[in-house]
């Protein structure tokens, strides 16, 4: 059984080989990002903001604290994922437009935030934990979509946490999750890699 987003998730990999000719239009960024803002997020936190590396000098100064991996330079922009730690104060704001809408009552907001407020407020790892748990789902949902459209992506996590976080001016309640490059793949750059057999990662009960 298949049909286009099974294909599309099967028939992705990880790009080596951008074509650095080929631009994205700040309208198509857009579009991936709003993609990416519609991944679940706990509590619909939404804690996450994305930074679009797309101009020759972004990416000069990206380039060396991601290890000046080609991808950096060549793809048509690379996404700074940026996870922010889980907060329960946010969420009155978060659910408005869901009561405004008439999705939930207004009464129910309580019910959503004084939970996340014992989930979270006094532990310090869930707070972390959500954050690069949100910003995956993100980015996820960004590398299928760009997948979709024609596109390759490369999911990084090889740079200077810190660099970053100093270059792009991140708060103090916010980390870099990892670094997406996405853009017109150029020829040589492989198929999905065979993965684990099923039966040696699932397990019924």
């Amino acid at each position: 059984m298949t049909n286009a987003v099974i294909e599309c998730i099967l028939s992705r990999s990880a790009a080596k080989y951008y074509d650095p000719a080929a631009g994205l239009s700040d309208d198509q960024i857009r579009e991936l990002v709003r993609i990416g803002t519609s991944a679940p997020t706990s509590f619909h936190l939404q804690n996450w903001r994305f930074i679009a590396v797309r101009t020759p000098e972004a990416k000069a100064r990206l380039s060396p604290i991601a290890w000046n991996q080609p991808a950096i330079m060549d793809a048509a922009v690379t996404f700074v994922i940026v996870g922010q730690l889980a907060d329960a104060s946010v969420i009155p704001d978060r659910l408005a437009p869901l009561v405004a809408a008439g999705v939930m009552p207004a009464s129910m907001v309580p019910e959503w935030e004084m939970p996340a407020r014992d989930l979270y407020k006094n532990f310090p790892q869930r707070q972390r934990d959500e954050a690069m748990r949100t910003g995956t789902f993100g980015a996820a949902a960004i590398i299928y979509a760009a997948r979709s459209m024609g596109l390759g992506s490369t999911p990084m996590i090889g740079f200077d946490a810190e660099g970053v976080h100093r270059e792009y001016g991140l708060a103090e309640n916010e980390m870099p999750v990892m670094l997406l490059a996405v853009g017109l793949e150029r020829s040589g750059n492989w198929a999905q890699k065979p993965r684990r057999p099923v039966n040696d990662v699932l397990s019924f009960l």
